[in-house]
């Protein structure tokens, strides 16, 4: 058998990359002899995802987050494909901009942040901030003044196998009160994001937090904020994916 071939620099800028192969994936396991158990993911199947979600999503621009897979072979597919990139520490923001990766092209998405990354991120560069809380939307006033603002929905995480529902996120009646501070502290309010679980199960979960932001869209316009941004998605890992062990 020949040697595996890993994923190149050339074959991410040339637009193909060699196809997901569980051949040359065991061929790798067995020349590298790595410990087990051990989890390995073809560069070539997060693509093929990404693709998939551009192509019945034209008008989206997409958004990976960092945390799900920060490892720079990954980063840097995606980048070459076009992608922006949700990030949650400093550390997240460093590594992608280490890969060159434009700050314009970042959304700093956790909505608890230290104020020293809030600051770091504003000096990098970075514009886009998320929120769910008076206290977090006045640090982001005071270290980002010149930053657009996305307030986090809350969502029940129903049929997810990770709901988020107790941990992050607010009611629309307070995201819109946000928006409106928002304003008045001279950021720029940009609109709305959710989650509706990790591993969601359900497709109908996503109507709900989509209705709500239509709402407060409609809302916000007839109060002189018009919005640009809400969403907020995430993919089902099949079962035949599960990690193997060797």
């Amino acid at each position: 058998m020949p040697p595996p071939t890993m994923l190149t620099d050339a074959d991410i800028a040339s637009g193909s990359p060699p196809a997901a192969d569980p051949v040359r994936v065991a061929a790798l396991l067995e020349c590298q002899r790595v410990p087990t158990p051990v989890l390995v993911v073809e560069v070539e199947s997060v693509l093929a995802h990404y693709r998939a979600l551009q192509r019945v999503l034209p008008d989206a621009v997409i958004y990976y987050a960092v945390k799900a897979n920060p490892l720079p072979e990954i980063v840097r597919a995606l980048a070459a494909e076009g992608s922006c990139f949700d990030v949650a520490s400093a550390a997240e923001i460093e590594s992608c901009l280490a890969l060159g990766i434009s700050p314009q092209r970042l959304s700093f998405g956790h909505t608890v942040k230290k104020a020293s990354a809030i600051a770091q991120a504003d000096a990098a560069g970075i514009d886009l901030f998320s929120c769910d809380s008076i206290g977090e939307l006045k640090k982001i006033a005071r270290h980002a003044p010149r930053a657009r603002v996305m307030v986090r929905l809350a969502t029940d995480g129903a049929h997810a196998d990770w709901p988020l529902s107790r941990k992050f996120g607010c009611d629309a009646v307070m995201a819109r009160d946000l928006l409106l501070e928002a304003r008045r502290l001279g950021l720029s309010p940009y609109g709305v994001s959710f989650h509706v679980g990790s591993q969601q199960t359900d497709p109908g979960q996503w109507n709900h937090p989509i209705a709500l932001a239509a709402e407060l869209f409609a809302d916000l316009r007839t109060r002189g904020v018009p919005l640009q941004g809400p969403g907020g998605t995430s993919w089902r890992m099949p079962a035949s994916s599960s990690p193997r062990s060797c």
